[in-house]
């Protein structure tokens, strides 16, 4: 008996690794070779490619293609309707399967609806990208990205909260307390010995 979930209206092909506790709901395909972890949960009428790696609790919402060359760590968002692409210059009459070019999401990054993602690129850990935007380079991790082509407006914490530094370049995450500053232009976690205000569990692995 299958430890995870598929609704009747689904397809799942054969050799695929789909983790313990996932849900995979109407009208969706999810075909042979893909890597899906634990607990996550795929809305309808979703396609995970050949190839593909999802890790654990990532959420894939409603009518999103996920293609051939995508690998997402854990924890990873991807908004209605958001678009993957694989090759840089389709072309119908050109056959291009050999060119597909990687993509990867990182652990705890969300892409909201309706945005494009360029191939080729890499999203940083828990960076949040805003509905319809159009990512067309690497984002760091922490990033608030918005627009077409999206463009950096503000830093998020891994709670998915704007934060606002001090003088210093130190930033405090309003949900958790956990401590953030800025290095060189860059994000970065520094701790979470604050005392938080709400428990929060991220998977660290």
């Amino acid at each position: 008996m299958n430890e995870y979930f598929v609704h009747e209206s689904s397809y799942v092909d054969d050799n695929c690794l789909i983790g313990k506790g996932t849900k995979i709901w109407h009208f969706s395909h999810i075909m042979s070779g893909c890597q899906i972890g634990e607990n996550c949960n795929i809305g309808q009428n979703v396609v995970v490619s050949p190839g593909v790696v999802l890790g654990r609790n990532c959420k894939v919402q409603n009518n999103v293609s996920i293609y051939t060359g995508v690998r997402c760590g854990d924890d990873v968002f991807l908004g209605p309707s958001m678009v993957f692409t694989n090759v840089i210059n389709p072309r119908s009459a050109v056959v291009r399967k050999d060119e597909y070019k990687d993509t990867f999401i990182r652990r705890g990054a969300s892409v909201g609806a309706n945005a494009t993602i360029v191939c080729g690129n890499t999203l940083g850990e828990y960076c949040l990208i805003g509905a319809g935007s159009v990512v067309t380079k690497d984002v760091p991790a922490f990033a608030l990205m918005v627009g077409n082509p999206a463009r950096r407006i503000g830093w998020v914490s891994r709670h998915g909260e704007k934060l606002k530094f001090n003088k210093e370049g130190v930033a405090i995450c309003p949900a958790t307390g956990e401590k953030y500053q800025l290095v060189n232009d860059l994000c970065q976690f520094i701790d979470n010995s604050t005392k938080k205000k709400k428990k929060t569990i991220y998977h660290t692995k």
